[in-house]
């Protein structure tokens, strides 16, 4: 027997299911440290969290020859915080206390209630369930927690975090002083600690995995793109992987129905879950997922936790995690049991610095990366459709024939190219992106300095990051007032309330005479102000502090234009100016009208 200390009726059913050694988790609850002790365990989500408390809980529900122990009630009571999670859990012990002769009674939201309440009078030995609906059987009576021995509180931060702190005290002030309580989580915030201390005694704290708090089996990933190629870098990374099973993370229900459409107009199988759909939806979507007839999943946060789908092989962040917390849990559906996952993080530009801190808090090492382009996708799809061709299939005579007739009318090569267009057609186009990163662009100026900008005269613009200046709109309006190609940009540096760049000085003389004869004119972004700096950028900003201006000298312009957000366009989307300045430079009260420029 592999499992000697595991009582016989547990042990036969963990070699069936394919068990040749415990994980650290279910190990650790074995010891005979933790024998009929409160535990606090902290292990990650697909660590064997379900089957370990199943046995650590055996001595309280099994008799001597490991069946059942009769009793007026439920032996032991698992508190799960969704549906998804709960009827799983129900399913692991099944198999796993089945030749002891246990009955196990699910109580969740969206079932029918009365056939739950059938289950519970029948004599259920052990309970799984979801706060709020036990504690409606708890109140009406129908669930008797009298003879309990053992309570589990399974990922008891995300219950915390749904808002269950009253139905779970309720509960566990229901339960006997002597029984045990098993509290499994992912994290241990501040909340937990607190619940641990009032319902626990001289609790065994237990923590697997290390100190990492990110999965081994998970590689993070972060993406930067910008804010207005979200959706084209999620189908690009969709279509770079190919996985199996992905489950794509949004803030809410309406992002989640949006993206859903998305993607479902553009060929691809995906299922929503969310908070409006109903129970009955919900199992299609994830029955959906695992028949294989959808291999993606659009989600908020709530709808997915419990989700356990052994396919799944990558997440994708869409918006960006509220926490580190949120994060670890998030990209906990994939790499489980073993098995290998990514996670990626689509990160906007300007939102760069908060995810990095936010890894840092995680403790997660994650590499940072372009979004895949067109041709990385394609270079994949190369190296899949030759693997999959590659491949041993069992032919059929009637393939044979046809395969006979086809090489009849084609070449070998012309069917091969038949082959290839028809795989490539079953698949979505991947998208076009933008520049790919900040680094990348600043990499691109600082080699457009190197070469052919030696000598170079600095130029001032009198907005900067206060009026959400950024290289992506700037570029353009520079090359629009001056007649000039991008090519001919040098470095670009973005201040406070200025922007300063380089332009070669054999051509800054004629770019000044554009920028003079291009000013005032609306359509070619007249309404900002560009003249020469004759100091470079940090120079200009010491001078201008010192003559307290620190946005430079006066400009000269109408009005200053603040851009809506850093997608806008150059000379369009801006915000209506509150009042203009005249040749005296006093405010004339609110802008009525287009404003005359200077005198």
């Amino acid at each position: 027997m592999p499992f000697p200390h595991i009582a016989a009726g547990l042990a036969e059913a963990l070699a069936t299911r394919g068990y040749e050694t415990l994980t650290p988790v279910q190990s650790a609850v074995l010891e005979p440290e933790a024998h009929g002790r409160d535990l606090v365990v902290s292990a990650q989500t697909g660590s064997g969290k379900t089957v370990a408390f199943g046995l650590a809980f055996a001595d309280q529900v099994l008799d001597e020859d490991g069946r059942v122990r009769r009793a007026s009630g439920p032996l032991a009571l698992v508190i799960a915080p969704t549906r998804e999670l709960a009827l799983q859990v129900a399913r692991e012990l099944d198999w796993l206390y089945k030749s002891a002769g246990a009955r196990i009674a699910t109580c969740v939201g969206g079932m029918n209630p009365q056939v739950e309440r059938r289950a519970l009078a029948g004599g259920a030995s052990i309970v799984v369930g979801t706060p709020g609906r036990l504690r409606d059987h708890l109140e009406r009576g129908a669930l008797d927690l009298s003879a309990l021995s053992a309570v589990v509180l399974d990922e008891a931060d995300e219950m915390l975090d749904m808002g269950f702190r009253e139905e779970l005290e309720e509960i566990l002030d229901a339960t006997p002083e002597e029984r045990r309580v098993l509290m499994f989580s992912a994290t241990m915030p501040r909340p937990i600690e607190a619940l641990a201390r009032r319902y626990q005694r001289d609790a065994l704290r237990i923590q697997t995995g290390g100190s990492e708090r990110g999965h081994g089996d998970i590689a993070y990933q972060a993406v930067t793109v910008s804010p207005s190629e979200i959706e084209n870098a999620v189908i690009n990374l969709l279509r770079f992987h190919e996985a199996e099973t992905a489950i794509l993370f949004c803030a809410t229900r309406d992002n989640v129905r949006h993206l859903h459409a998305t993607l479902q107009e553009r060929g691809f199988g995906v299922v929503a879950l969310s908070g409006e759909h109903s129970q009955q939806e919900r199992n299609q979507a994830l029955q959906a997922l695992r028949d294989r007839r959808a291999r993606v999943c659009v989600a908020t946060d709530v709808a997915a936790r419990g989700i356990d789908l052994p396919s799944l092989s990558l997440v994708v962040h869409v918006e960006i995690p509220r926490d580190a917390e949120t994060l670890q849990h998030r990209s906990g559906r994939t790499g489980r049991a073993g098995k290998k996952g990514i996670a990626v993080i689509i990160v906007p530009f300007p939102r760069r610095r908060r995810v990095e801190s936010m890894l840092h808090h995680a403790k997660i090492n994650a590499e940072w990366i372009n979004a895949p382009s067109r041709e990385d996708i394609i270079a994949q799809d190369r190296v899949r459709l030759l693997d999959k061709l590659m491949q041993p299939v069992e032919v059929t005579d009637g393939d044979r024939e046809l395969a006979d007739k086809l090489l009849e009318t084609k070449s070998p090569q012309e069917i091969a190219a038949m082959l290839v267009q028809a795989h490539r057609a079953s698949m979505p186009e991947p998208e076009e992106l933008l520049a790919q990163s900040v680094d990348a662009q600043r990499a691109a100026q600082k080699d457009r300095h190197r070469e052919g900008f030696e000598d170079t005269v600095w130029f001032r613009m009198d907005i900067g990051r206060r009026q959400n200046a950024d290289p992506r709109w700037v570029m353009p309006l520079i090359c629009r007032r001056g007649h000039i190609t991008r090519n001919e940009i040098g470095a670009i540096r973005i201040a406070q309330a200025e922007t300063y760049f380089q332009i070669p000085r054999a051509i800054a003389g004629k770019f000044a005479e554009a920028i003079a004869a291009t000013a005032g004119s609306e359509e070619n972004g007249g309404y900002v102000a560009i003249e020469q700096s004759n100091e470079p950028p940090r120079m200009a900003a010491r001078e201008n502090a010192k003559r307290g201006k620190p946005n430079g000298p006066a400009p000269q312009r109408p009005f200053k234009p603040k851009p809506v957000g850093p997608g806008a366009a150059p000379g369009a989307g801006f915000a209506k100016p509150k009042h203009f300045a005249k040749a005296g430079g006093k405010p004339q009260g609110k802008f009525k009208g287009k404003p005359k420029g200077r005198d």
